[in-house]
């Protein structure tokens, strides 16, 4: 990890203004996930997994039948990147005869031989995470590594019509020799399900509970208060955007929900698997002070710093992966927002 990234402090400290809040607090840690070269060794989003030799590598379960080819996906970004690289600002593209010719074939649907690989598909690296790197990431006892893979085609599990999340514990001490060739899924649903390797830079934050799940006579106080200050809680004071680790769940698409574990439990999100990192591309409260109001030189850039692994969940919301405080054994539920 690197160049920090760090998030503007609020407009307003809505926890002076209502200090009853104080019992609505917990501590998030923003990943702020940005394209990179990371190794098994890091915490990194698309990247290699620190992942035994000697461990065979997950696979998916279903047969799936892909859309587009995770290789394709992987060139296709890398041929747009370099003619962009050479565009001037308000030109239009310009392709040469080869690149178009390398397009067309990256965006060729998959052949019968690339779905006869799908079975059984080999789950796609998502991310790993080391609990040196991510404050508040609590591992089960001995363990300081989470890895997080997913199979990048639509699953209807808990109804939500996702990739299917998958994740492992382990020690990153214990492994000795690292499997060198890392498999992937030879397709996938859809290009936004392909991450960009992108390495993280974690921030500690304050976050405050979803307003809907705050008492009834505070809900309505900050509501008058939002009306004569202008403020914006949900949107501005209380949740942050973007990969997360902790804090809290924003309901705003379903209206809040329990999260309620088999054996009784309120439930706690673990990750935040998100779109965006801000509002918009270039502004909005939640972009770091290190990023640039607008972009910068000369050409043109493919890369958006707003959606830096590539990922979209559905239509730009985030999954939310939440576990058991009683037990790491206990399954995980989930729910996108």
């Amino acid at each position: 990890m690197t160049r920090s990234r760090t998030t503007p402090p609020r407009p307003v400290d809505v926890a002076t203004v209502f200090p009853e809040l104080a019992a609505h607090r917990r501590t998030a840690t923003r990943l702020h996930p940005r394209p990179g070269d990371p190794g098994p060794g890091d915490s990194s989003v698309g990247g290699p997994l620190l992942w035994p030799a000697d461990e065979p590598w997950p696979t998916c379960e279903q047969f799936h039948v892909g859309m587009v080819t995770t290789e394709g996906v992987r060139l296709r970004r890398r041929l747009l990147e370099r003619a962009w690289g050479r565009t001037r600002r308000g030109e239009t593209l310009q392709l040469t005869d080869e690149e178009k010719a390398e397009l067309k074939r990256a965006e060729d649907p998959p052949t019968d031989e690339d779905d006869a690989k799908a079975d059984p598909m080999p789950l796609m690296a998502l991310a790993q995470l080391y609990a040196r790197d991510v404050p508040g990431l609590t591992c089960p006892e001995g363990m300081d590594l989470l890895q997080v893979l997913w199979c990048p085609h639509e699953h209807d599990d808990h109804d939500l019509y996702l990739p299917a999340v998958h994740l492992r514990w382990r020690r990153a001490s214990d492994v000795t020799a690292v499997l060198a060739d890392q498999p992937e899924p030879a397709t996938v649903e859809y290009d936004d399900y392909v991450p960009e390797p992108c390495v993280l830079h974690p921030e500690v934050i304050t976050e405050y509970e979803y307003v809907e799940l705050l008492p009834e006579d505070l809900q309505e106080r900050i509501k008058e208060w939002e009306e004569a200050t202008g403020n914006d809680y949900r949107g501005e004071l209380s949740l942050a955007l973007g990969w997360k680790v902790g804090g809290f769940a924003s309901w705003s698409l379903s209206g809040p929900e329990p999260m309620v574990c088999e054996c009784g439990r309120a439930m706690e999100p673990l990750l935040t698997i998100d779109t965006c990192e801000w509002e918009s591309p270039y502004g909005g409260s939640w972009r770091p002070v290190e990023e640039p109001e607008h972009p910068a030189g000369e050409f043109e850039s493919l890369a958006n710093p707003n959606m830096p692994t590539s990922i979209v969940i559905s239509r730009g919301y985030a999954l939310y992966a939440f576990s058991c405080p009683a037990s790491f054994d206990h399954p995980l539920r989930f729910t996108m927002q």
